[in-house]
Formats: C-alpha cells, structure tokens, sequence
C-alpha cells in the first residue's frame, strides 16, 4: 500500500493525516508544494470533472474548486475582447486550455480566490500565466509542458502546489468511506451524460440548438461533483452561477441565480470602465466590483470603493439594474434532482434561462412543465439523478 503523509486534516488539530493508496504506487505525483487534506480532495474530485468533460465533449476543460464544489466550471471556447476583460486575461495570448481556465475561474472570482484548480489537458504557458497571477492554492493535471511548470514553481515563493495524474488511471468499481468509524460501500457513479440523454423533451417547445445541448451536458457534470442539493445556471460553454449544498432546491435555484445576475452585471459597461488606483491588487479588484453591483451592501462596504477606485461612478440604479440583464438570454439551467415546485422555473426566469434538464420524476411534474409552457422554455428530464456528497 502506497501512502503518503500530510501534515493534517480538514483541521489543524486532526493530526495524523495521510493518503493511502492501495495499489503498488500512487496514480499522482507531487511536482512541487506540500499539498494537505483539503487540497487532495478538491484535486480528485475536480480531476475527475475536467477528465468526464474531455470525454462528453472532446473539448479542453478546466474547473475551480472551493470546499470540493467547483465555484465555475468550463470547455476551451474562444473568448471575444469583452469577456477576455471581464475575465481578466486581455493580457494573455489564450490557448482552448487557458480559455477554459479563464471562463471557469471568471464565472465566480470571488469564490474563486484560494482555488485549486484543474485542467483536463497539458498544461501550456498560457494557463500557467493566468494561475500564476492569481491567488489559488494549486492544479492538478496529466501533465505540464517544461515552461509552464518552470512559471508554476516560482509562484508563492516556490510553494505553489502542483499535482500530476495518471490520465489512464481508473479507481476500483466499489468506493469506501468511514464515517463515524463506520464503513461505507457502494458502487462508484460511472455514468458520464452524453448527447443520448437528451432525447426525452417534455415540453411544448421542442427546438433545441447544439449549444445548448452541450451547456446541458457541462451542466450535468457539474452538477455530478458538486455538493448536493445543487443547481448550476450554464452561458455559452462555462457555468456562470452554482447553488451547492443547499437543503432546499430553491434556495439553490436563487443562489445560484443571484451569482448568474452578478456574473452579467459586472460585464455592464460602468463596471468595466473601473478605473483602480495603482497599489490594488486583483482580489480587491473582484471585490470592488462584486460590491458596486449588489444590492444587499452596507455604507460601510460602499465607503470601501473609495480605497479602491480613482473615482467611484454612479450606482446601477433598479431601472438599470433589470434593462441590463434583459440582455442574459439563452441560459441552461441544470438540477442534480427534480424540481418538486414551480417556484424553481419561476426564478430561473429572471436570469435568462431557456433551457432545463433535470432528472424529472417528481409527483408535481406536470406542474413543473405546464410552468416551463408558460415562458416558452425547453426542458429535458433525463431520470440521472446526480447527487454527491
């Protein structure tokens, strides 16, 4: 049995630590860095979302991982100057790699920060540049080009974690865990969504385009490794809100709504002509305009933008508010389980969405749809249920 040993827990009072393996060697290898508990978790698990994406897509893809929930996932897709500033790469000549890093990390950059994050293919200096400006604690992937790993090295004084993993490796059919020194078995949840699960379209409006069955299919993984109850709001190829680990559906279907709302309102115009005084760093620049566009801040948060901008413009009154995210359209709503109220589709309206898969089989199904004809959207119920925890 390989092992090795970490230097704690979840905590720091959960000593000893380790990862143990019970094959003749680990399938990954620590390239620099002492990675801990927490860090190995949020590696696996996201690993294992950009590797399913590169399957069901055959598309780069990378996620960000917080708490072993990804804050944004997303596939290589080119990204138009607009969204290269809004994601904070207008510097950077972008690989497909590093355009998925980009829309996953750009999706919630708040929840972001401190992330580990994971990439499905090589990493190239592209998306070593963007990691290295940022603040994440380390990345796992099957490999990094000579380049990439020399840039990766030097960040946070030469402590930057970075995990390598046996692309070909697949873990054993039955998974354990203990839980109160209680064993747990059961077999791993091997199914990976694909274009066949969408056939069963259950609402009037039928027309259901190539992009938004592949936002169905990034939605579904998505939903597949993060904490349930969960929903994920899904934009041309990358999630841009997640509702994780709620205990009811609709106040996941509303967080993740509100971090969708937040996504598009910080793309507005006003938010994007920011003018930062020079000393401020990136974070606080999320932070600023992550403040300028909610509505639920204090005086005292306001006061904080004077620190940060040279000058600070006029607040998106309501008025502006809901004229710009008139222009949010077209989005993929994905649940991990069926919608068992209405009040799901009706909030999912408010942020654009169009589209819906689920698994469906709720005793309220028939509501659910009649709710979905009303605003012309589509729906597919699939009967995967992904939960995870």
């Amino acid at each position: 049995m390989k092992s090795m040993v970490l230097k704690y827990g979840c905590n720091p009072n959960q000593k000893p630590a380790q990862i143990r393996f019970a094959g003749d060697e680990l399938p990954i290898k620590v390239l620099n860095g002492n990675p801990g508990y927490i860090n190995f978790m949020d590696a696996l698990n996201s690993w294992q979302l950009v590797k399913e994406l590169r399957i069901a897509l055959n598309m780069p893809a990378a996620a960000s991982f917080k708490h072993v929930s990804p804050a944004g996932a997303a596939i290589g897709l080119p990204l138009n100057e607009e969204q290269k500033k809004a994601c904070r790469v207008s510097d950077i000549d972008l690989s497909p790699l590093a355009a998925a890093y980009a829309r996953a990390r750009g999706a919630d950059r708040l929840s972001s920060f401190g992330d580990w994050a994971a990439m499905s293919d090589t990493v190239d200096k592209p998306t070593a540049e963007i990691l290295r400006k940022e603040v994440s604690d380390g990345v796992i992937a099957p490999g990094y080009t000579p380049e990439a790993l020399e840039l990766l090295k030097q960040k946070r004084g030469g402590k930057y974690n970075v995990i390598q993993i046996d692309p070909a490796y697949e873990p054993p059919e039955i998974e354990a865990r203990f839980i109160y020194g209680i064993e747990f078995l059961q077999k791993k949840n091997s199914v990976i969504p694909s274009f066949a699960d969408l056939d069963n379209i259950v609402t009037d409006n039928k027309e259901l385009p190539d992009a938004a069955k592949r936002d169905m299919i990034l939605a579904m993984l998505t939903l597949k490794y993060t904490q349930s109850n969960s929903v994920c709001y899904v934009h041309d190829g990358q999630v841009i809100g997640s509702g994780a680990g709620q205990q009811s559906r609709i106040h996941c279907t509303r967080l993740a709504g509100d971090k969708a709302d937040i996504w598009y309102l910080k793309q507005h115009p006003r938010v994007q002509g920011f003018k930062f005084k020079p000393e401020v760093g990136i974070a606080d620049q999320d932070n600023a305009m992550d403040l300028f566009v909610r509505n639920d801040v204090t005086d005292y948060e306001l006061n904080m933008l004077q620190d940060i901008l040279e000058t600070v413009p006029e607040r998106l009154s309501q008025q502006e508010r809901q004229e710009w995210l008139k222009g949010l359209k077209n989005v993929t709503l994905g649940s991990d389980a069926f919608f068992p109220f209405r009040d799901n589709i009706d909030r999912a309206a408010q942020s654009g969405v169009k589209y819906i898969v689920q698994a469906g089989g709720s005793l309220r199904d028939d509501i659910v749809i009649n709710a979905c004809n009303e605003y012309g959207m589509v729906m597919v119920t699939t009967g995967l249920r992904l939960f995870h925890h």
